[in-house]
């Protein structure tokens, strides 16, 4: 298998390439960090935090980890990778970060489609220590798929207009970041959620759901729209602690009412509709 961990980052402390030494990273100014035994390395500062632990907390990497396992939305991850392949044709070394990486779930995947014969670097970068940590140790270390890292995707901690792609899965886009980031006709594979994504669950949990409304996306700087997919299909969730994984891996188990969660922490079945649209911007 033809992977090779991204070199390319950044100090997150001023931008200088990073190199690495051993088992530490470091600039030309000498700020370093190191490579944690689990195979990652931190490079979100104190500074950059807005908490004391930012993103998702442990449980929800875990629940997040168990559902994905179980495949309800490997066709997602099918119709990221097709697109990503179509893309990648051209590239001797295709580049690549996923950006809310969470546990890996999708670079994994990702891997699993490319032929053996393409070239990757891929990296995957979170917010949250707890699923980078997942991510990292669900890899090979004799010969891992990603380079794992705790970053921002407001201050990403990779040189410039040295990625072919950009993923951003369910999560929070930074464009003026992946912009920087990318190289010319690079694309930025952005997965949101459909108005009607997980429709009967929010039903359950919410007293009332607003009207979906059907809006274009307004076009990033730096950027072209290439193409457009959806993605709808249903799944069956049997038992309470599936169904209670899937609410504790979404920021619905923030936004519900204690008795929201209480009405779907009863349920022992659900069907729902997984409605997701896959947007491919091209960096100009």
């Amino acid at each position: 298998m033809n992977r090779t961990p991204f070199q390319a980052l950044a100090c997150p402390l001023d931008g200088e390439p990073l190199q690495l030494e051993g088992g530490t990273w470091r600039c030309a100014s000498n700020h370093s960090f190191d490579v944690a035994k689990q195979g990652y390395v931190n490079l979100l500062p104190v500074q950059q935090k807005r908490s004391t632990d930012p993103g998702d907390s442990k449980a929800m990497v875990a629940a997040r980890q168990r559902f994905l396992a179980a495949g309800d939305y490997a066709p997602i991850a099918k119709a990221l990778s097709q697109a990503v392949m179509r893309h990648c044709e051209q590239a001797e070394t295709y580049s690549c970060l996923d950006a809310g990486c969470g546990e890996g779930y999708y670079l994994r995947q990702l891997s699993q489609y490319m032929t053996e014969s393409q070239a990757l670097s891929l990296m995957g970068l979170d917010i949250s220590k707890w699923a980078v940590q997942s991510a990292a140790k669900q890899d090979d270390k004799r010969a891992p798929i990603s380079r794992w890292v705790v970053g921002s995707n407001a201050q990403l901690p990779v040189q410039s207009a040295t990625l072919d792609s950009v993923l951003c899965m369910f999560g929070f886009p930074v464009h003026s970041e992946f912009a920087r980031v990318l190289k010319t006709g690079g694309q930025l594979l952005q997965v949101e959620a459909g108005p009607e994504h997980l429709r009967e669950l929010r039903k359950i949990i919410y007293p009332t759901l607003k009207p979906a409304r059907e809006k274009a996306p307004d076009v990033p700087e730096g950027f072209v729209h290439r193409a457009s997919e959806q993605i709808r299909y249903a799944i069956s969730l049997e038992g309470a602690d599936v169904i209670c994984d899937l609410l504790t891996m979404t920021p619905h188990l923030y936004r519900a009412s204690a008795e929201g969660r209480e009405r779907a922490a009863n349920l022992e079945q659900l069907t729902l509709t997984i409605d997701a649209q896959l947007i491919v911007w091209e960096r100009v």
